[in-house]
C-alpha cells in the first residue's frame, strides 16, 4: 500500500500503482471527469501514470496552468496524427505547448501548406478527437526507438534521440500515432472539443539559421466551443489594442530600419508621456530617501567580466568596441548595477552610511535576435528605472519591504490591481548556473519569501527563474484582456559585492560586505509603457495623458477665448491645446476622440460671455457647462488624487 497526501493535509491509503485518475474516482465522478493532470511530487504526470511510492497529489483540471500546458501539448500530437494522415511521409520537429495554445514544427518536402488549408486539418483533429483514443505513455529503450524512426525515415526525431540517455526515453502513442515525448498528456482525445488552427510561420530546426526552414503551425483548443469563441473575441480585442497600432495612431513612437532594429524613436508625445513617469517615480523616490545618479552608455568590458555578466550573457551582448590603443575593449551598457558597484566605491562608507539607495533612469543595450524583436516589449535599447540600495545583512528585511510598496504605489497610480508576486529561486538540482555560496543564497531567499509574507502578497513560486547572481520577487501583472506580463522586479545580491570587493566599516570598526538589493518598479519604460497602452487600450490616466485637454472653438469667432481658456490651463500645469482648425466642430470632436485626448472644452460666445466651459469627456460625451476655475480645480484634484495612489473619479 501506499500513502497519497492531498492538498488540505488529508492522507489516503492506496494500493501500489493507482494512478492519479483513480484517486479522484474514489473521491466523485464528477471530479473524475474534470482531471487532465496531475502534479505527482510537484511534477506533473499523465492523470494515468500509476504512482508506485508514498507522494503529495494534487488534481489538475483546466483552471490549472499545469492543465491547460498538458491538453495543448496532448493537442499538438492530435494536430500531427491528422498532419500524418493527410500528408503521408511529412517530417516531424517538435510540438510543445505555448503560453496560450500549442505549435508543431514539420517538414512538407516540396509540399506547402497554406492557411486555407488549415480548416481541412482542423476537420481531421475533430474527427480523431472524437475516436477518444488514450494517451498511452510507453518507456522504450534508445536502440528500438533510434529503429522506430530510423524506419519511419524521421531524421529531426532521430536528431533528438541522439541526446537522449538509454532508459530516459518515452513514447506516447493516440489513435494511429506514435512520438517520441516525455509527456505529459491528457487521458484521452475526448476532452479536446474546440479547435482552432492560427497561423503558418516559418522556423529553423532548433532555432539555429545554419539549418533547414521547417513548416511552423500554430493552434489552440479548448474543452468547449463557448471558451474558443470567448478567446477569440479576446484576440480582436487585443488587435485593437495593440501598442504599436496605438503607438502609431497616437503618434507617440515609431522605429526606423535606417536607425536600426530595436531601437524606437519618441515623438513628441511619446517623449511627453516618458518625462511623466520618470518624473512620476523620480519624485517617490526622492520622498522615499533615494539619491539620483548618472552613468555613461559604454563601460570597459574589464567592468562586465568582473561583474559576471561577460561570462553569462556575453554572447547576447553587442560586440565589444575597440579603439586606436591596443587591447582596449569597451561595451555598450548592457546593465547598470556594475556601474553603481564602482560609485559605491568612490567613498569609505561606514555602517551608519546605509543604506545608500542609487537611482537612475539608465539606456543599457543588448542584442536580441531580430526574429524576437517586437515593438518595445522587445528591443535592442531600452531604459530601466533601475536603483540599487546598498545595506547592512540586518537592513535588508526592511528595505525589501520598502520596496515591495514603492512597486504597490506605481502600481495603485496606474489600475495594475491584479498580479501576482512569483518568488523566482534556483533550480532545486542544477546549481551551476549561479554564483555565490549556498549560506548567501539561503538568506536571500529566505529575506525575500518573509517579506512577500509579510506584506500579504499574493505569491507563488518558481525554482529555476532566479538571476545568475540572486533570488527575485518578479511582478507579473494581468492586464485588462487577463493576459500575463512581468513588470516590476526585485532582486536580492550578495555576490556582485562580493566581486567589487564593496565594504563598510561595521560599528567594531570591522569590515563588512554589504548587500545589494536590486529593483526597478516599472522594469523597462518601453515595454512598461507597452503593457499601459494595450491595458488601457490608449485611454491614459488623465495625470499621464500627453495632451489632457483639447480647447475647441465652434468658429474663428471665439479662438481668442479658446487659447484664453487654454493659457489659464496650462499656467496651472494642465497641458491643454486649441484645435484652431478650419473645420467643423463634429469634425473635431471626432478627430480629438480618435486621438483619445480625455476631455474636450468647447466654447462658443455663451461660454466666452460667462466665462465658462462646454465639457465633453472621451468615450462618455456631453458633461455639461461648468465656470473654467471650477473645471480646473476639479482637473488637478484628479491630477492630484491619481499621482497619490488613490483612485479618481471625474464628475465634469
Amino acid at each position: 500500500m501506499i500513502h497519497i497526501t492531498l492538498p488540505d493535509g488529508a492522507v489516503r491509503e492506496y494500493q501500489e500503482g493507482t494512478s492519479a485518475l483513480d484517486v479522484a474516482k474514489s473521491i466523485s465522478e464528477g471530479l473524475a471527469r474534470k482531471v487532465l493532470a496531475a502534479e505527482v511530487n510537484g511534477e506533473v504526470w499523465d492523470a494515468t501514470r500509476p504512482i508506485n511510492n508514498d507522494a503529495t497529489l494534487k488534481l489538475l483540471t483546466w483552471d490549472d496552468r499545469g492543465a491547460k500546458s498538458t491538453f495543448w501539448h496532448s493537442s499538438a500530437h492530435l494536430m500531427a496524427e491528422a498532419l500524418e494522415a493527410l500528408y503521408p511521409g511529412v517530417k516531424l520537429g517538435i510540438g510543445p505547448s505555448i503560453e496560450n495554445g500549442f505549435y508543431y514544427d514539420i517538414d512538407l518536402g516540396d509540399r506547402v501548406i497554406k492557411e486555407e488549408d488549415l480548416k481541412k486539418i482542423e476537420d481531421k483533429m475533430k474527427e480523431l478527437a472524437k475516436t477518444n483514443s488514450t494517451y498511452q505513455r510507453k518507456e522504450v529503450s534508445k536502440a528500438d526507438a533510434v529503429k522506430y524512426f530510423t524506419e519511419k525515415a524521421d531524421p529531426y526525431k532521430l536528431e533528438l534521440i541522439e541526446g537522449l540517455n538509454d532508459g530516459d526515453i518515452t513514447f506516447y502513442t493516440q489513435g494511429g500515432f506514435t512520438d517520441l515525448c516525455r509527456g505529459p498528456h491528457i487521458p484521452s482525445t475526448a476532452p479536446i472539443k474546440a479547435i482552432k488552427l492560427m497561423n503558418i510561420a516559418g522556423a529553423y530546426w532548433r532555432g539555429n539559421e545554419k539549418n533547414k526552414m521547417l513548416t511552423r503551425i500554430y493552434g489552440i483548443t479548448f474543452p468547449a466551443q463557448k471558451e474558443l469563441d470567448e478567446y477569440l473575441a479576446l484576440l480582436e480585442e487585443a488587435k485593437k489594442r495593440d501598442h504599436r497600432k496605438l503607438g502609431k495612431e497616437l503618434e507617440l513612437f515609431a522605429f526606423s530600419e535606417k536607425v536600426g532594429s530595436g531601437l524606437p524613436l519618441w515623438l513628441p508625445k511619446g517623449a511627453m508621456l516618458r518625462e511623466r513617469l520618470q518624473q512620476f517615480l523620480q519624485k517617490a523616490q526622492i520622498d522615499s530617501g533615494y539619491l539620483p545618479v548618472v552613468t555613461p552608455h559604454i563601460g570597459s568590458k574589464q567592468l562586465y567580466v568582473t561583474s559576471g555578466h561577460w561570462e553569462k550573457y556575453g554572447k547576447d551582448s553587442f560586440r565589444p568596441i575597440t579603439t586606436p590603443q591596443e587591447g582596449e575593449e569597451f561595451m555598450l551598457k548592457p546593465m547598470n548595477c556594475p556601474h553603481h558597484c564602482e560609485i559605491y566605491k568612490t567613498a569609505p562608507r561606514s555602517y551608519k552610511d546605509l543604506p545608500l539607495r542609487l537611482a537612475e533612469f539608465g539606456t543599457v543595450y543588448r542584442y536580441e535576435q531580430s526574429g524576437e524583436l517586437h515593438g518595445l516589449t522587445r528591443v535592442r535599447g531600452f531604459t530601466q528605472d533601475d536603483a540599487h540600495l546598498f545595506c547592512r545583512p540586518d537592513q535588508v528585511l526592511e528595505e525589501f519591504k520598502k520596496v515591495i510598496d514603492l512597486v504597490m504605489f506605481v502600481f495603485t497610480s496606474l489600475d495594475f490591481e491584479n498580479f501576482t508576486a512569483q518568488i523566482s529561486l534556483r533550480d532545486q538540482e542544477d546549481r551551476s548556473k549561479y554564483i555565490g555560496s549556498e549560506e548567501n543564497w539561503e538568506i536571500a531567499e529566505q529575506a525575500i519569501i518573509q517579506a512577500a509574507g509579510e506584506k500579504g502578497l499574493k505569491t507563488v513560486v518558481e525554482y529555476g527563474e532566479a538571476a545568475f547572481y540572486g533570488p527575485k520577487l518578479d511582478f507579473m501583472v494581468k492586464d485588462a484582456l487577463g493576459r500575463s506580463w512581468q513588470l516590476g522586479t526585485i532582486q536580492v545580491d550578495y555576490n556582485l559585492p562580493e566581486r567589487f570587493e564593496l565594504e563598510y566599516v561595521d560599528s567594531d570598526n570591522s569590515r563588512k560586505r554589504p548587500v545589494m538589493i536590486h529593483r526597478a518598479p516599472f522594469g523597462s519604460m518601453e515595454r512598461f509603457i507597452a503593457v499601459l497602452l494595450e491595458h488601457c487600450g490608449g485611454n491614459l490616466p488623465f495625470w499621464l495623458a500627453p495632451i489632457q485637454v483639447k480647447v475647441l472653438p465652434i468658429s474663428d469667432k471665439f479662438g481668442g477665448y479658446a487659447e484664453q481658456v487654454a493659457v489659464t490651463l496650462k499656467e496651472a500645469g494642465i497641458r491643454a491645446e486649441v484645435d484652431d482648425r478650419n473645420e467643423k466642430i463634429g469634425k473635431k470632436i471626432r478627430d480629438t476622440e480618435l486621438m483619445k485626448v480625455p476631455y474636450m472644452l468647447v466654447v462658443g460666445e455663451k461660454e466666452m460671455n460667462e466665462g465658462m466651459v462646454a465639457v465633453r469627456k472621451h468615450g462618455e460625451g456631453d458633461k455639461g457647462t461648468v465656470l473654467l476655475e471650477a473645471y480646473k480645480a476639479e482637473m488637478l484634484d484628479i491630477i492630484k488624487t491619481q499621482t497619490s495612489g488613490k483612485k479618481a473619479v471625474a464628475t465634469a
